[in-house]
């Protein structure tokens, strides 16, 4: 899935990210940045990510407009 940060707390490592084809949102789960480039994430930064087992946003990736695409949403035309 694609989506943008929409909150991140580096110390208690807590926040969520906003889907880009629905806007749901989803709270990070607490192994969000394992294995990823990323060691701090930014209100707005995109990102690619999947949903675990309690619906929480995991396995964060480096996601770009330019790779990505943007999303077909009517009231941002």
């Amino acid at each position: 899935m694609q989506g943008v940060i929409k909150s991140y707390d580096p110390v208690t490592r807590d926040g969520s990210v906003v889907r880009d084809t629905d806007l749901a949102e989803f709270d990070l789960a607490g192994d969000a940045l394992d294995g990823s480039i990323f060691r701090m994430l930014r209100q707005g930064q995109r990102v690619l990510f999947q949903l675990d087992g309690d619906g929480r946003a995991t396995a964060l990736r480096l996601g770009s407009e330019v790779d990505m695409g943007m999303p077909d949403i009517p009231s941002l035309r």
